[in-house]
Parts: structure tokens; C-alpha cells; sequence
């Protein structure tokens, strides 16, 4: 299996982004932490890997630090939780934030992701809770943008959110909401992230 690639960071289009290793492009889903740490387009990356092999297809998730991977496979291991929503949970909220919420017994918070109802997120709180003990918190990292660029960072921002399950309208109106000002795509999806969860 693939654990780890490192190569040139060709494109960002959240969740997904594509390395250039040798010449072979690899697609690769990461949760929005790890996007939010990645260089810019043209730089080299490294990205610890899961990859995931169904019958009808193969996927590629790749993580900035051994804590985010180890947290993704430990959530994949609960009952109704799958590789994409292991994705959206590690998209909302970083391996610190996380582990803060598992041990406070806080479901309610949880629930605030999408796909998460209230059966798994009690569920997460109760088969995490004694795995958590390792976890270190995770660094992020910010930039800032030209002003030109705010249109786009907003629709593409939306468009990240949809992917991540969000409904068009909620992610629309969650980003309208943010005060975008010189924050890059990644930035601003992180602010919509963080006002959606503490609703």
C-alpha cells in the first residue's frame, strides 16, 4: 500500500489536490487541516498516506502529520463512520480540537459537522475516548491574499464546503457571512468551518 508521497504540489481544488511524483499525478482527498498546511502551488510537499481500495474504486487520502493519520484511521475503525466522513470530521476540526471535544463528553458540538447525527457522534465520544491518550495537537498555518482575488476565494470556498456534504444554500450563506477580507481560499474556509461549528 501507499504510506507516504512526496512531490510536486501541481493543484489545490479542496478536498482534493494532485502531486506530481516522477510524472505520475496522484490524487489525493485531505481534510482541510492538512490543506490549510500545504505550500503553495508549484512547491514540493511530503504527505503521509491512507489509501483505501473498494471494487469500484481507489483512494488516496493524504495527511500533513502521523497524529491527523492516525486519528483518520482510528475514526474510520467506529461503526457508520467511513473514509469520507472521517475526512469531513478532520475537515471541522483539528486532532486537538478533537480530542478536547471526545474527552469533554461534547456530542453536541460534534453534531454540528455534517453527516455527523446525534447516534455517532455519542458513538465517537464513547469508542474514542480511551484511543486519545497519544494524540498531540496539530499547527496551522495562514497567508494573505490580493483583494482581486476575493470572488474566487469565495466561490471556491463554497464549492469545497459542498464537497465536504454542506448544502449549497448553507455554504453559500455561511461564507457570505465571513468577513473574507485578505484571507486565502483555505483561510476562509477554515472561519466558515469554526462559525458553523459553534453555532
Amino acid at each position: 500500500m501507499i504510506g507516504r508521497i512526496r512531490g510536486t504540489l501541481i493543484e489545490k481544488r479542496a478536498p482534493e489536490i494532485l502531486v506530481d511524483c516522477a510524472g505520475v499525478g496522484y490524487e489525493v482527498l485531505v481534510p482541510m487541516t492538512t490543506l490549510y498546511q500545504l505550500p503553495e502551488v508549484g512547491a514540493e510537499t511530503t504527505l503521509l498516506t491512507h489509501h483505501v481500495v473498494r471494487e469500484d474504486a481507489q483512494q488516496l487520502f493524504g495527511f500533513i502529520d502521523h497524529s491527523s493519520r492516525a486519528l483518520f484511521r482510528d475514526l474510520i475503525k467506529v461503526n457508520g463512520v467511513g473514509p469520507k466522513l472521517a475526512l469531513t470530521v478532520l475537515s471541522g476540526v483539528d486532532v486537538g480540537e478533537f480530542v478536547a471535544l471526545v474527552l469533554a463528553g461534547d456530542a453536541a458540538s460534534l453534531v454540528k459537522l455534517p453527516g455527523v447525527g446525534k447516534k455517532t457522534a455519542e458513538r465517537l465520544v464513547i469508542e474514542m475516548r480511551d484511543k486519545l491518550k497519544d494524540y498531540e495537537p496539530a499547527a496551522g498555518a495562514s497567508t494573505a491574499m490580493p483583494a482581486a482575488l476575493k470572488v474566487d476565494a469565495a466561490s471556491e470556498a463554497e464549492e469545497a464546503l459542498i464537497a465536504l456534504g454542506y448544502k449549497p444554500q448553507e455554504a453559500a450563506r455561511t461564507i457570505a457571512a465571513v468577513d473574507g477580507d485578505g484571507l486565502v481560499v483555505e483561510d476562509l474556509i477554515r472561519q466558515a468551518l469554526k462559525a458553523m461549528i459553534s453555532k
